[in-house]
């Protein structure tokens, strides 16, 4: 069961590039899309799930040609775009009663049988008679993986699915993820590295409408061993270290001095101390060379 883009290519009316010749192979389990705002995430989500039409390339999952044969792949599809509607007046268990049933589940019976397991599945299964405009953030965003899960999708698309949500609720979102990601292919975009860290089994680095670099998180960060440099630097000379040295992250300490980490292939000089690499090393450094 793999997913297979090859040479992608889209350009909007207003001449915006999203994708540019993008090649990708995703096979089963969760896959972490990671890379800033404007990077062609979302244009790389909707085209998959069969919302838009590209320039150029194509896309095939488990034999089926996505860009001639929509109908067959939503069949198997689940998509929460980073935007999810629904309707305010309605409890989460008749609201996924009537999804099923656009989704061609005709037996009363099983749709019951579903939509009790997608709210369980959710943690939802309590509040399952409230109705989903007093839901959360959280819980609408588990309501919409609860609304994809109807049909048992063997592909699933999040796109930005936690961002403005809180600690505790982003954790619980998470956790849902992890759950249905063992047995499906999952694409879960995101900019907060810290989500794929945590989620993902494999990643790419999206940004120009291109990869960037592909791989496993552990397998990234282990290509940097030696090369991330860190010190203790007083704010006012931030400007300059960035000046001399590849300066990828910077961050306030309790004291007002700001710690920052340097990409360098040795020792920049005495001052500077070896640092493990972390995930966001790898996305900053990646970002960094693209420039």
């Amino acid at each position: 069961m793999k997913l297979k883009i090859n040479n992608l290519s889209k350009t909007y009316g207003n001449g915006v590039k999203a994708l540019d010749g993008l090649n990708l192979e995703i096979g089963a389990g969760m896959f972490g899309l990671l890379g800033p705002n404007g990077a062609g995430k979302s244009s790389l989500m909707r085209t998959i799930a069969t919302l838009q039409q590209p320039d150029s390339g194509t896309i095939e999952f488990d034999g089926i040609d996505i860009l001639k044969d929509q109908i067959e792949l939503r069949k198997i599809l689940g998509y929460l775009p980073q935007e999810f509607g629904v309707y305010p007046s309605m409890s989460a268990e008749d609201l996924l009663d009537y999804f099923a049933r656009l989704k061609g589940i005709a037996s009363k019976k099983e749709r019951e049988t579903i939509v009790k397991e997608v709210l369980e599945v959710t943690n939802l299964y309590e509040v399952r008679k409230k109705h989903v405009n007093g839901y959360s953030g959280g819980m609408k965003q588990r309501f919409g993986i609860a609304q994809l899960l109807l049909n048992n999708p063997k592909l699933i698309i999040v796109d930005e699915p936690t961002a403005g949500l809180d600690p505790a609720e982003r954790n619980r979102f998470l956790n849902v993820l992890r759950e249905i990601g063992t047995n499906n292919t999952v694409i879960f975009s995101t900019h907060i590295v810290e989500d794929v860290k945590e989620l993902c089994n494999e990643m790419a680095i999206l940004n120009g409408g291109k990869i960037l670099s592909k791989g496993t998180p552990k397998e990234a960060t282990q290509k940097l061993e030696g090369q991330i440099w860190t010190k203790i630097v007083d704010r006012q000379e931030l400007e300059k270290y960035e000046k001399d040295f590849s300066v990828i992250s910077s961050n306030y300490n309790e004291d007002n001095t700001l710690n920052i980490r340097v990409f360098s292939n040795e020792q920049p000089n005495e001052t500077f101390s070896k640092a493990t690499p972390v995930l966001e090393d790898v996305y900053f450094v990646t970002l960094k060379n693209d420039n």
